[in-house]
């Protein structure tokens, strides 16, 4: 606060000490940073203080010409009074010291007091008084536990209210208008104030508000100051409402509207005298205004008001209680009355438009803001306020808000969004008149007159809104969801993406204003996502049976349990029943028939049921209404009476009972349906309100005559109005015979002229503005609205609202981004595909994804790329393009479980940039690595090649085709085809390749393939297929071949990389892959990269996956067949390397190859390789692994492999070394029939084939190998001790194996082909001794069998042979020595074993021993006598009797 300078006038002083207030209000400046009370002085300061300010007022009062005379005489008896008392004052203020507490302030604010009420004094000496009084309360000596305190208070705003002094100039007037502000302001500020009553603060805010009207006429200065001191005020006043407590108690009227007026009309029972002037000009001087004197109260009214002096007197004593609530309501009352001002007034030729349109509507509405700010949601706890607010104030914010004025506009949608904020649940209807009038108007703001200002506030409120982070779930769930709503989340979802769109524009600032808007919902839903609840998915209303849709209410609106199910019911029944209205607006009855098969209306139609359907369903044509309500039918005139009991006209008014009746339908124009709608309103309303009409014909009578006066006062063709008295008289003794009240009649009168009931209701919910009827039946229908629901931060349903909103969303991104120039835009675009990818994520909109990638893939241009270097450097200019391809591949990375059709277009993406030489290292790398699933492995860690250039065949035919090996293939694609020349790149080449390259390394596109692995098993299939099919579209493209190639095994690649990361979900990828790769392999006649990845991958896929999935096992080794069925050119070309693959897969995967198919398909591409001069060695070494110790033999793939060690047995390709390893591993699986435990007739079946593969090799050309046969085959047969082979087996085992290779051989012995076996004596004697062993040894278990004979004449009849063989022309002479020799040996066991005997001669001819000695003789005569000695000569001669047994002793032998 300033110092006081005085001059002649004490104008100055003024000034310098409002200076500080004028900084902070004006311009923000806090000129002095303390506040009051601060610093309490005590004791002899605060007399100091005191004493200062009295002499200030005596300075001043000894300088004025006229108060200075009286003092010249030097006579005491000449001081005036007031001058008495301040020096009285002065004498006692330095008596009191430190007791200033215990003093009574009216004391020493008396004689300041008493001058500022002097209207004998001039401005400045009151204008000094004042200043005085501003210091003693910004001191803080009154305080509430001061004594007598607020009768201090009281006179205080008493004497500053009530100050009167004499103008001497208007400069002086404004000063002492600004002190008393000045006062009035601390008045309110102070600690005591509390101790006012409500009739003084009234008092404060009606004086404040008329300086603010006289200020008009004054300095800019004063009017700025008025005004600011008003809303200080107001925000003193209404700063308290949170800190009490309690509600007001309701008055016995229930604190609702009143019933002598309009619905909703609520009639404060003390209100502000305000005097309407016709005649003034400028703003506030349209209303005249006085203060009252002290302690006089407003006006009230008892005949107005229909109250009694009773109650008069109770509203005295309420506004004489303290400070509070209803002092409050009078204030925020007269607010509102402000708003009326301007529609009662009338314009004055002189007034400015401007001004009369926007000055005093903006103050008032920024009085009102400031007072809902501060009260925010108390006001709630206060009827009397939440009533003015619901309907006075919010009707005015309606009217206000089809204003032209974009300040007007702005400040009520300020006001509005406050309402919402604090209110919402108690303005529920009046908030959706509110946004369907704001989404009308900025739909239509191009067909009217609205200037583009006015439409950016409109939008602008509307963003606002949206911001909130709940206001859209709002709107869905209280009125989108609700069948007696319009729906506001619809109508502004589709506002805000289409007013997003340019069309046919460039982008301007209402375009991105939109796009905000749309994105702030998108956000908020969104963050939703991190709070999901695994909520149950709610059945919707089946309408299985009949229920009145209307009588349905949810149980608890507060616990989302309850309600979310409800709301999901009510919105599909909205639904349903729009489209019932659709088919009823066109077709009556075959609507009613519709409506019964949806089961909204009973089987059986009767009046009740189709009553309600008519009064409750949205969107019905309210002409086809009306027609079926004034229809003669007996059934429709029970559906009228039974549509007129659906309304409560209980305390209403008739012609707003009229108005409400009559806006649900359109009044047909023939008057004998009028007659019969209006008989039945009449019927309705006189039973609910009975007090005025005698009956209802009273009723009746009266409504007709409502409609005549409607119908003159309002048709533009009556040139001759009914006046008043006219109405009256026309209404005579219609009640009953009686006469209606008059005060009755001229109300319907007037209310009737003033707003027209229309006849014609306006159809939907779209309009352009509140109209009176609208209003009356808003506040009408607030009375059955369901509760508002308040939705938290929980994604209740966000999976609905998110289905309307996806696609205008998406739409509305995708066309600002396209046709965006500024960074700031692409980001904020950016942030919303990423919200719309979030959301569509969490509740499973894989289309609305799917179609999010393919919009962003097209803004990468990518898609349709161009020359390399040229594409490089239009990609690194644009920043647009750039952004986009982050963001796909940040959002492939994210959430690629939701991706399924974009897999697609993220691909072409990446072919694209692997064409341009951009992809990563890891991306398309050789993906049949031996470390990259390793236990150690990580994402990023690049693959350890296994595809080198040792592994392939040098051979000069494929050279060409397998030098495009991977890593030799990245290196050309990196320089570009590096085989033609090339110019050197400039500068701006490769500065923009290497921005190319970081940009594309944010990307992540590893993460894509290695983290496959997380995805969800649909996602992953798509994106398989996706690479299958991309693959495909590259091939068909017109690339050359080296791109068409290239890019055929780049998609291979990734292929095989997410197939082998995917080995636990290998079952779902297999078929695809698997196909795919037989396609390129069955479709390829000649060596090429493409089908060496696609075998080589198989291979490897197989070699990884074994291990982990043995229910796939066979399937992925029967895949192994493709390479069986390559062309030979192909086969030819990569034999050693798919033998070493196959080599490392058994010799790591040995174990996991349980199935005799599996090992079949191994052992066949094993056993190719025996004759291959490349490859034999290392498939014999896998061969060999195998059957080494049997360490993982087993009996299903035993037999294979003792026929490919066979076949590398026979193989001339590799030495007879190793073509006697091979039969060595042979013999060496016979060793394992010891441990297995088979049945013999298993053992039988190995052995068979094992000895069966030994007696092919036993004719190989090489002496040392065809020798080691017979003598492994003689290991196999001698060496069965250990286990049983079943006689059969072994009768077999002579039939097909021994004297097969014995007349094999014999048969080769004799041929021509003689010559290419070196010493077959050798073999011969090996082979006799062989048949000879093995039939010692058997025997005697053979003996006894029927086929015995039989294969003792085969033995004989084949050393008979052996001994007459010719071996190159000449005889065998160790043969001849040797065959004698075993012969006399096995005849030597055979007796000895009793097996050989001579038969008694009852046996018959045929016996064995009658049978061997033909063949015995053959061979060596002598053996009889030698090994028989005491047998009959005789027996001879009947041996040779009988020459078809010897004959037969040569034939093969059947087992019986």
């Amino acid at each position: 606060m300033g110092y006081l300078i005085h001059d002649n006038e004490g104008n100055a002083a003024v000034e310098f000490q409002f200076l500080p207030m004028l900084l902070k209000l004006q311009y923000g400046v806090e000129a002095d940073k303390e506040e009051p009370g601060d610093c309490i002085p005590r004791g002899c300061a605060l007399a100091c203080m005191v004493n200062s300010e009295i002499g200030a007022v005596l300075a001043v009062v000894r300088r004025n010409v006229r108060w200075g005379g009286r003092f010249m005489a030097d006579d005491d008896q000449l001081e005036h009074s007031l001058v008495r008392s301040l020096k009285t004052l002065r004498k006692q203020i330095f008596s009191w010291d430190n007791q200033w507490h215990t003093v009574n302030p009216t004391i020493y604010l008396q004689p300041f007091l008493d001058v500022i009420r002097s209207d004998e004094i001039g401005a400045p000496i009151t204008g000094v008084a004042l200043s005085s009084v501003y210091k003693i309360l910004t001191l803080s000596i009154l305080g509430p536990n001061s004594v007598n305190v607020g009768e201090a208070m009281h006179l205080i705003v008493d004497a500053v209210t009530g100050c009167r002094f004499e103008v001497t100039d208007p400069a002086s007037e404004e000063v002492v208008l600004m002190k008393i502000l000045q006062v009035l302001l601390a008045c309110m500020k102070c600690k005591a104030c509390i101790l006012l009553n409500n009739q003084h603060v009234c008092t404060i805010v009606y004086t404040c508000f008329r300086i603010v009207h006289q200020a008009g006429t004054k300095g800019e200065l004063l009017q700025r100051i008025a005004r600011t001191t008003m809303h200080e005020l107001i925000r003193c006043i209404f700063s308290r409402l949170p800190c009490i407590q309690h509600a007001e108690k309701p008055s016995s009227d229930g604190g609702g509207p009143s019933s002598q007026t309009e619905v909703g009309g609520v009639h404060s029972d003390y209100t502000f005298g305000v005097k309407q002037s016709a005649t003034a000009n400028g703003s506030f001087k349209h209303a005249s205004i006085s203060v009252g004197s002290e302690g006089s109260l407003p006006a009230v009214s008892a005949v107005n008001d229909g109250t009694s002096n009773e109650a008069v007197n109770d509203m005295q004593q309420i506004m004489r209680e303290p400070f509070g609530v209803p002092c409050m309501v009078e204030v925020f009352h007269f607010l509102c009355s402000l708003l009326n001002i301007v529609e009662q007034m009338e314009m004055s030729p002189r007034s400015n438009q401007t001004e009369f349109e926007e000055d005093v509507p903006l103050f008032a509405l920024g009085l009102i803001n400031s007072s809902i700010e501060l009260a925010g949601s108390t006001i709630k706890r206060h009827p009397k306020l939440l009533a003015l607010i619901q309907d006075g104030l919010f009707h005015n914010l309606m009217q206000f808000g089809m204003s032209l004025s974009p300040l007007i506009l702005s400040m009520v949608c300020n006001i509005i969004l406050n309402l919402y904020l604090h209110l919402r649940a108690e303005l529920k209807l009046q908030l959706d008149a509110f946004f369907s009038c704001l989404t009308w108007r900025l739909t239509h703001h191009r067909h009217g007159n609205a200037s583009y200002q006015q439409h950016e506030v409109l939008m602008e409120a509307l963003v606002d809104f949206c911001r909130q982070k709940t206001f859209m779930a709002e709107m869905y769930t209280n009125f989108d969801c609700d069948i007696s709503f319009s729906n506001v989340f619809e109508d502004v979802a589709n506002l805000l993406s289409k007013s997003a769109f340019p069309v046919n524009s460039p982008l301007s600032s209402m375009h991105i204003l939109a796009l905000e808007g749309l994105l702030a919902v998108v956000q908020g839903l969104a963050e939703r996502t991190c709070n999901a609840l695994p909520i149950k998915d709610q059945t919707l209303l089946g309408f299985d049976d009949y229920t009145p849709f209307w009588i349905v209410k949810c149980e608890n609106h507060t616990d989302p349990n309850c309600w979310v199910e409800f709301v999901c019911q009510r919105k599909h029944l909205k639904r349903v029943l729009m489209a019932s209205a659709d088919h009823f607006n066109r077709d009556q009855k075959k609507g009613l028939e519709f409506l019964q098969g949806m089961h909204l209306l009973p089987d059986k139609l009767d009046p009740s049921s189709v009553a309600c359907f008519l009064r409750y369903t949205p969107g019905l044509d309210k002409n086809v209404v009306g027609d079926l309500l004034g229809s003669h039918d007996e059934f429709w005139v029970q559906v009228l009476h039974e549509f007129a009991r659906t309304f409560d006209f209980q305390d209403l008014n008739l012609d707003i009972a009229l108005r409400l009746f009559l806006e649900s339908f359109r009044l047909p124009g023939e008057s004998q349906k009028i007659q019969r709608v209006l008989e039945a309103f009449s019927e309705r309303y006189y039973e609910q309100s009975p007090q005025i009409l005698a009956n209802k014909d009273a009723a009746l009578l009266l409504s007709y005559s409502i409609i005549m006066l409607n119908t003159d006062q309002h048709n533009m063709q009556v040139k001759k109005k009914m006046t008043e008295e006219d109405f009256i008289r026309n209404n005579r003794r219609i009640n009953g015979g009686n006469d209606l009240p008059r005060e009755f009649l001229s109300e319907l009168y007037h209310s009737i002229c003033k707003n027209e009931i229309r006849m014609t209701p306006e159809q939907g919910a779209g309009f352009a503005g509140v109209t009176s009827n609208r209003w009356i039946s808003l506040l009408y229908k607030s009375k059955g609205a369901t509760p508002f629901i308040a939705y938290d931060s929980r994604p209740f349903l966000d999976h609905d609202m998110f289905a309307t909103l996806s696609g205008p969303t998406l739409a509305a991104l995708s066309v600002v981004y396209d046709h965006a120039d500024h960074e700031d835009v692409y980001e904020m675009c950016i942030d919303g595909f990423l919200a719309v990818a979030k959301i569509s994520t969490s509740h499973h909109f894989e289309e609305v994804l799917d179609d999010l990638v393919v919009s962003l893939c097209k803004f990468t241009t990518l898609l349709n790329p161009s020359q390399p270097e040229e594409h490089i450097l239009t990609f690194t200019d644009d920043a647009k393009a750039m952004m986009a391809t982050v963001t796909v591949f940040n959002i492939a990375n994210t959430y690629g479980d939701s991706i399924r059709t974009g897999w697609r277009s993220i691909l072409e993406c990446i072919l694209t940039l692997h064409k341009l030489g951009l992809v990563p290292t890891l991306v398309g790398h050789d993906s049949t690595g031996e470390n990259e699933l390793s236990s150690d492995s990580r994402p990023g860690k690049p693959f350890k090649s296994s595809t080198s250039a040792s592994h392939v065949p040098a051979k000069s035919v494929t050279t060409a085709q397998r030098s495009s090996g991977l890593i030799s293939r990245f290196s050309r694609l990196l320089s570009f085809d590096a085989e033609e020349p090339s110019l050197e790149p400039s500068e701006e080449d490769v500065e923009a390749r290497q921005h190319a390259h970081e940009t594309i390394q944010k990307c992540q596109i590893n993460g894509i393939f290695t983290e496959s692995k997380f995805l969800q098993s649909s996602s992953l299939l798509h994106l398989v297929q996706a690479l299958i099919w991309v693959s495909g579209k590259s091939q068909k493209q017109k690339y050359s071949f080296h791109e068409d190639e290239d890019a055929s095994v780049f998609c291979l690649e990734l292929l095989i990389t997410v197939t082998l990361y995917n080995r636990d979900r290998i079952v779902l990828l297999w078929p695809s892959v698997h196909d795919h790769i037989a396609g390129i392999v069955q479709s390829t006649a000649m060596p090429s990269s493409l089908v060496e990845r696609a075998v080589f991958g198989l291979l490897h896929i197989c070699r990884r996956l074994l291990p982990y999935k043995e229910n796939l096992a066979d399937d992925l080794l029967r895949s192994l067949q493709l390479v069986l069925k390559l062309d030979a050119r192909v086969a030819d070309a990569y034999c050693e390397h798919i033998t070493q693959e196959v080599t490392d897969l058994v010799k790591t995967n040995a174990g996991c190859i349980r199935s005799q198919n599996g090992w079949r398909t191994i052992t066949s591409l094993l056993s190719i390789t025996a004759r291959h001069p490349d490859a034999s060695e290392v498939g014999f070494e896998a061969l060999a692994f195998v059957m080494c110790d049997g360490a993982h033999l087993s009996p299903d793939n035993c037999t294979l492999f003792i026929d490919a060690s066979r076949q590398f047995a026979e193989s001339r390709v590799g030495t007879s070394e190793r073509s006697i390893h091979a039969l060595d591993l042979m013999v060496g699986s016979f060793t394992c029939l010891k441990r297995w435990e088979l049945s013999p007739q298993e053992i039988g079946e190995i052995w068979m084939r094992l000895v069966r593969g030994l007696r092919k090799v036993c004719l190989d050309q090489r002496e040392e190998v065809r020798n080691h046969a017979i003598l492994s085959l003689q290991r196999c047969t001698t060496g069965c001790e250990e286990f049983s082979i079943l006689p059969l087996i072994w009768m077999q085992c002579f039939d097909e194996v021994i004297f097969t290779m014995l007349d094999d051989m014999l048969e080769i012995t004799q041929g021509q082909s003689s010559k290419d076996y070196r010493n077959m004596e050798g073999t011969l004697i090996h082979a006799v001794k062989l048949s000879s062993k093995v039939f010692l040894q058997l025997v005697n278990d053979l003996s006894s069998m029927d086929s015995f004979s039989r294969l003792w004449l085969g033995i004989l009849g084949r050393m008979e042979k052996y001994t007459k063989v010719k071996i190159r022309g000449k005889k065998s002479e160790k043969l001849q020595e040797l065959i004698p020799e075993l012969l006399k040996n096995t005849l030597l066991v055979m007796k000895t074993k009793g097996v050989l005997v001579n038969p008694s001669r009852a046996t018959g001819s045929d016996s064995l021993w009658e049978l061997t000695w033909p063949h015995i003789s053959n061979i060596a005569s002598s053996l009889k006598s030698e090994v028989f000695p005491n047998q009959e000569p005789g027996n001879q001669q009947k041996e040779t009797e009988n020459p078809s047994l010897l004959e037969s002793g040569t034939g093969s032998l059947q087992s019986k």
